[in-house]
């Protein structure tokens, strides 16, 4: 979109949702600007001819845009504040290319996918996460969430326009259980707003089922039903395996939900063949191995949902957020010296090569990478030792850990042309959770008991206190005899890329050793078969992108 005004002329290129749209429209034609369109891509490129990027404090939304200033022949690159919108460039010479994904980056003939070390170092040592503003190809970078880029003749710089603060917590018990249910409800009324009809993930879990309840309540007082869908695996009926990550299925708490509130829900289901089978397209997505089956699965699902709906809504960021994950409370996790849902180096390295492992330095680069981030905690200065602690276990999940789920959500949603939103990353709940106490964000010693009491009055029992699930995978056997016969044609293809990483010896004892789920190498989804699933993803990476 073009505007101009005087003798300079404006422009944007912009892909997101903003929510508070309407009201700073209201105060831009209050200011004399009159708008040609009814879209919110004006409202930012007129906010900005009007405040210049100080606009960017302004939004409510998730955003990634770029705008020309010829005035100040200036271009500036900015990114939502959560980093739910992706946004890569690279710098060739006296040339900026820009691009909500690498492949787009691909498109011009200044940019080819080549790798170095810590290419490699992030994918083996800290994916499927990623640096924050690295783009693991080499001289990609990405625009750092809450960050501005600003490339001149003069140069590129990157800057902060918002930063987390810590700050005194003041208000009672209950006055947070209030402000974080109102802050709950304002996100999701205003991400409601839509020109086509919203619907919501719903996996039966608290965080997906809040927002649905407070979505259906929305959509039922305007005489409108909340099209739901919930996602399981074929023969997770039978080979479903309880463990500490994952205690229960969701099925049983997504019919509880049903029989509660007047919804228009949709089974989905994905079979062992289909799921490896898309573990290729989920490299292509999103340009990178990923989160193998839990990429490829959600890919499949959003896939479906796009033949109903254009706009869901999901609970995803609440764990991180409010402090929901097992490394918030689990003492061996709490006080590991590195990354909390990366802990296990052994199972990152027991495939690689002497030379392999030799060579990337893996433990070396990923305490850099964790101690840089400790270094940029926001805390108060008389917190020390577990009050410190918990600042840094909170600022590593929103940095880290929150990045590769927004990231996997966006790429698999977007893929299909769905808008998928996050209602709990709106950035006043953020910042205002960030410093609540951690005795009330587990109070009574049950994580999440403040989300839980925000919204006592939508759920019953079972479901508020239901033990944390993550998003569910399959457990059956034909999957991972699927994934080992697909390995093993990779172990007998000398020109498969991957083997400059891999040992065979390793990797036969590792396809005969029987697959232990309850000791995931990331996260709490991510154990013995994602590790196969991984290796699949990185050969294909390798040639699919000529990686050099």
């Amino acid at each position: 979109m073009l505007r101009r005004r005087g003798e300079s002329d404006y422009g944007i290129v912009y892909n997101g949702e903003i929510y508070n749209a309407d009201e700073l429209k209201q105060e831009l034609l209050r200011r004399g600007y009159h708008f040609e369109t009814t879209c919110d891509t004006e409202v930012i490129l007129c906010g900005y001819m009007e405040y210049g990027m100080e606009i960017a404090k302004k939004l409510n939304g998730i955003f990634a845009f770029a705008i020309w200033d010829e005035k100040r022949n200036t271009l500036f690159l900015c990114r939502d504040r959560l980093g739910v919108k992706p946004l890569f460039y690279a710098v060739k010479g006296d040339t900026l290319v820009f691009g909500s994904e690498p492949k787009a980056l691909f498109a011009h003939p200044l940019v080819h996918p080549e790798a170095d070390l810590d290419s490699f170092r992030e994918i083996f040592g800290l994916g499927p996460a990623r640096t924050p503003g690295c783009g693991v190809f080499r001289g990609l970078r990405e625009v750092r969430p809450g960050c501005i880029v600003e490339y001149s003749r003069k140069n590129v710089q990157e800057y902060s326009y918002w930063t987390l603060e810590a700050k005194p917590h003041t208000d009672s018990y209950a006055r947070t259980v209030e402000t974080v249910s109102w802050l709950l409800h304002d996100a999701i009324q205003r991400q409601l707003v839509s020109d086509v009809p919203v619907c919501s993930f719903l996996s039966g879990g608290i965080d997906s089922t809040v927002v649905t309840a407070i979505a259906c309540r929305q959509l039922q007082s305007e005489g409108q039903t909340l099209n739901t869908f919930s996602f399981d695996f074929t023969h997770n009926d039978t080979c479903f395996q309880s463990n500490a990550f994952q205690p229960t299925r969701d099925r049983p708490y997504v019919d509880l939900v049903l029989g509660l509130y007047p919804l228009h829900h949709t089974y989905l289901e994905c079979d062992e063949t289909t799921l490896a089978d898309l573990l290729e397209d989920a490299v292509r997505i999103k340009d990178l191995p990923g989160m193998t089956d839990v990429d490829a699965s959600l890919y499949y699902f959003c896939g479906l949902v796009k033949q109903h709906n254009k706009v869901a809504l999901t609970g995803e960021c609440a764990d991180e957020i409010f402090g929901g994950y097992p490394w918030f409370y689990r003492e061996d996790l709490f006080y590991a010296d590195g990354f909390p849902w990366s802990a296990d180096l052994s199972a990152r390295t027991a495939l690689l090569s002497d030379e392999a492992i030799r060579i990337l330095q893996l433990e070396d680069y990923m305490n850099e990478q964790y101690r840089d981030t400790l270094a940029r905690v926001p805390a108060l200065p008389e917190e020390h030792g577990d009050a410190l602690r918990r600042r840094e276990m909170g600022f590593l999940n929103l940095r880290w850990f929150m990045q590769t789920l927004l990231d996997r959500m966006d790429r698999t949603s977007m893929a299909w042309g769905l808008e998928a939103r996050v209602p709990f990353a709106d950035h006043r709940i953020v910042e205002y959770v960030y410093n609540v106490p951690w005795e009330m964000k587990y109070e009574k010693g049950m994580e999440k008991k403040l989300l839980r009491d925000a919204c006592k009055d939508l759920l019953p029992p079972q479901l508020l206190y239901r033990k944390k699930s993550p998003y569910p995978k399959t457990y059956s056997p034909v999957y991972e005899a699927l994934l080992a016969k697909r390995f093993r044609q990779i172990l007998e293809d000398p020109q498969a890329p991957v083997h400059r990483f891999l040992d065979r010896k390793k990797a036969e004892r590792f396809l005969e050793q029987p697959k232990d789920y309850g000791k995931p190498w990331f996260g709490q989804l991510m154990a013995g078969p994602q590790m196969i699933a991984y290796f699949l993803q990185i050969n294909y990476w390798m040639k699919q992108y000529n990686i050099t």
